[in-house]
């Protein structure tokens, strides 16, 4: 949402919006350039209003000034403020990249000239998420609306998107695009998307979604190793379906919000239709209550009910009912939610809700996460782009459960299949992770989460040593102990995404304890440090950007992210000639053959020596030509 003098009047233009994105073994780094136009015959400052995914970072904003792209420094969040105010009263280029709340990002410019263009570009990285090994990219542009706001841009809206995996893919589409979106796949391991028109509409989500193929359960490693330092790590466990389990008979209790702040935009319309389709996914021996709160819990059934077709009919006149009103009080239904708890029952408790709950019962509704049933998890699912994803995620993660994240783009039928099957039960509960070969510090999660199909564990963190991983993996299916062990080669340490990634979940942990035990001023100092280290817009810290090197110098900060921002150019530079060497060896098939393979291919008389020379397999000219895949894991167990 883009906005001229603070919304206090004037009018500018997004004329380019273009978006690159790189997917690496799920992990997506997204960058977004755009230019925009003073249409007013004086000068204005822009405020550009826009929200990022689920559990993304912030990571650059770079200007372009005098015909040169400066590059922004994060630097605490009061200070940054104050350095640019200081510039707007002399009317020097400066901008600002804030963390407005838990859900969106402001961006600042000062000034742009009458009839003048400004061109800027934002970086995040991100963890995707999966269900049932189906990943799902949104690049989320649904907004609140503002009063002058101006949402399609004057001429190109393009998004690249271009997939990078060590396990094959099986397929790729766009369910918010459908065919507008070209798909193309250059081998098993690396899928481009590409999407581009004129006069495109910036409010609405733009939704990629492709299939992965894990027929059994095993860790992978990315690795990134900076010049004279110690490296960095992703393991990523993923449950195979040799620990898939029959399903068994379990209860569901549905909380719906229907406070005001779902009124926005397609919340409430989205809430009901996925929960109808989660309803018709359950079997007959299930039993649901669906309830809606705002300041206080509705049930419909007032028990349990058959997960049978009246069941579904009679919710969903239920919940075409409702309307958005009030605020929000999650705990009061928790508790009621809780009361349904059968001993002999597995309690799966899904919230549907933005999550903005009054402030002063966020540390109350944490403490009552934890004195829930003992047989009772619950998940939590974000819907709409504004919504409060910690809060969310750090509910469901601590009841055991998973956090899902809908956009207005998503297939809900799809998204309702893949989350039952992480409602049956996880696939492997406490979870240990130890790793031998290499020295390993600084490991974030501390405690592994429940392991459920399709959704893939990450853990991040330091290592010294330069051998092999070893990783042994224990945890309990079923009741059973149950044990992997691997053996990971680090590859080439050029992954250097997995560095911000490992500081943004520090930061978060520091932050998730913090508020369980009532009070952040104690990690606020850790997280700044981390911040302004790795280069992390957080509520605490901001990006700068100055107007040229000597500004930097004059306030003492150092020109880390423009470091660190080189570096990852270098990467991807390589990266990208390698994979047009990929592009090259798939493109090689299509048309007519040489005259020379024509002939060679005609069959001749008589019987005769056949010799084959086997084409190199596509998987080993994916490793070799790509270097930022992951290295296959040797299993010795």
């Amino acid at each position: 949402m883009l906005i001229a003098d603070g919304g206090l009047g004037g009018r500018l233009e997004v004329q380019e919006h273009v978006v690159q994105v790189t997917i690496n073994n799920g992990v997506a780094v997204t960058e977004v350039e755009q230019v925009f136009r003073n249409t007013e015959d004086r000068q204005v400052e822009a405020l550009y209003v826009f929200p990022v995914p689920n559990g993304a970072s912030v990571a650059n904003f770079s200007m372009w000034i005098n015909g040169k792209e400066m590059i922004g420094e994060v630097v605490e969040k009061k200070r940054a403020r104050e350095i640019y105010e200081s510039y707007k009263r002399v009317n020097v280029d400066p901008g600002l990249l804030e963390q407005k709340d838990y859900k969106t990002f402001e961006m600042r410019i000062f000034p742009i000239a009458a009839g003048a263009e400004q061109r800027v570009r934002i970086s995040y990285y991100q963890e995707l998420s999966f269900d049932a090994d189906r990943a799902t990219y949104t690049y989320p542009l649904a907004t609140s609306a503002q009063a002058g706001g101006d949402s399609r841009t004057t001429g190109r809206l393009s998004l690249a998107l271009r997939v990078l995996s060590e396990t094959p893919i099986a397929a790729m589409d766009s369910p918010s695009h459908g065919d507008e979106v070209v798909v193309v796949e250059n081998s098993p391991g690396f899928y481009e998307a590409s999407y581009e028109t004129n006069g495109g509409d910036l409010s609405r989500d733009f939704v990629v979604s492709y299939q992965t193929r894990r027929e059994h359960t095993g860790v992978d490693l990315i690795t990134s190793r900076p010049s004279g330092e110690d490296g960095f790590f992703m393991l990523t466990l993923t449950a195979g379906d040799e620990l898939s389990e029959h399903n068994e008979p379990a209860d569901y209790v549905f909380l719906l919000d229907v406070s005001g702040s779902m009124a926005f935009g397609q919340k409430l319309s989205l809430s009901r239709e996925s929960i109808a389709s989660f309803i018709q996914t359950l079997a007959p021996e299930d039993r649901v209550e669906l309830m809606t709160f705002n300041l206080r819990p509705n049930p419909l059934f007032g028990g349990l009910a058959p997960a049978n077709a009246d069941t579904l009919g009679r919710a969903r006149e239920f919940l075409l009912s409702q309307q958005a009103s009030g605020g929000t009080v999650l705990r009061h239904a928790m508790q009621a939610a809780y009361k349904y708890a059968d001993p002999d029952r597995q309690l799966n408790v899904v919230v549907l809700s933005d999550g903005m709950t009054e402030q002063r019962d966020r540390a109350e509704l944490l403490r009552l996460i934890q004195a829930r049933p003992a047989n009772a998890t619950v998940f939590t699912i974000g819907v709409g782009n504004e919504v409060d994803r910690p809060l969310l995620a750090q509910l469901a993660e601590d009841a055991g459960g998973v956090a899902a994240f809908l956009s207005e783009g998503d297939d809900f039928d799809r998204q309702a299949q893949a989350f039952r099957r992480k409602l049956t039960r996880p696939a492997a509960t406490n979870v240990r992770v130890t790793v031998d070969g290499v020295n390993v510090y600084d490991v974030t999660p501390s405690v592994v989460p429940n392991l459920y199909h399709g959704a893939p564990v990450r853990v991040y963190g330091r290592h010294r040593g330069d051998g092999p991983f070893r990783v042994t993996v224990d945890a309990e299916v079923r009741g059973r102990p149950y044990q992997q062990r691997a053996t990971l080669d680090a590859g080439d340490g050029k992954n250097p995404e997995i560095q911000r990634m490992w500081a943004q979940r520090q930061i978060e942990a520091l932050l998730k304890q913090a508020d369980r035990n009532g009070a952040r001023d104690r990690v606020v100092d850790q997280v700044v440090g981390l911040a302004e280290e790795y280069s992390i817009v957080t509520e605490y810290t901001s990006l700068i950007v100055l107007e040229n090197d000597d500004e930097y110098r004059r306030w003492k900060i150092d020109r880390k992210n423009a470091s660190r921002l080189e570096q990852d150019r270098e990467r991807r530079a390589e990266l990208e000639a390698r994979l047009e060497r990929l592009r090259e060896v798939s493109l090689a098939s299509v048309g007519p053959k040489p005259q020379d393979e024509q002939t060679a291919a005609q069959p001749t008389q008589g019987p005769q020596q056949q010799t084959i020379t086997p084409e190199p397999s596509t998987a080993l000219l994916l490793l070799s030509a790509a270097p930022l895949l992951l290295r296959r894991q040797r299993r010795s167990a």
